[in-house]
């Protein structure tokens, strides 16, 4: 059996703030930024890749999300990391911009970590600004 990852929920005080971090700094496609701006949508979210989402729901929302769900305490928790792959070119693109934010990085870079297609050459790690703990690596070309 295969799974796809569909969407990931990251908690953050602020959306707005949230998703001008992820669209300037990390260079994602904003998702129903209109809607939520009109109040039309409860979160905003921007696109991974063709099938994949990351949605940046207010924290403040968290009891709401436990009545959905029915598991009390459960929404607001975070995960230990996340990690996106991609190619070398936008790995470089992306820590030079995360520097030029002002944001850190793991320095020097990680190297051989083990994901889905095996081990990275490079990786490193960095936080959105609520703290969500992000990787970025890359594979080497089949």
């Amino acid at each position: 059996m295969v799974y796809q990852l569909d969407h990931v929920v990251v908690w953050v005080a602020d959306p707005v703030r949230s998703l001008a971090f992820y669209q300037e700094v990390m260079g994602l496609e904003p998702v129903r930024a209109v809607e939520y701006a009109a109040g039309e949508a409860p979160f905003v979210s921007v696109r991974l890749g063709p099938g994949t989402i990351l949605d940046l729901m207010a924290v403040a929302s968290a009891p709401k999300v436990d009545a959905l769900t029915g598991v009390e305490g459960g929404a607001g928790n975070r995960l230990n990391h996340i990690c996106l792959a991609m190619t070398e070119t936008e790995f470089e693109a992306l820590h030079q911009r995360l520097h030029a934010g002002g944001h850190g990085t793991t320095s020097p870079y990680l190297t051989n970590l083990y994901g889905a297609r095996g081990n990275a050459p490079r990786s490193f790690y960095f936080t959105d600004p609520d703290g969500n703990v992000f990787e970025a690596r890359y594979y080497d070309p089949a």
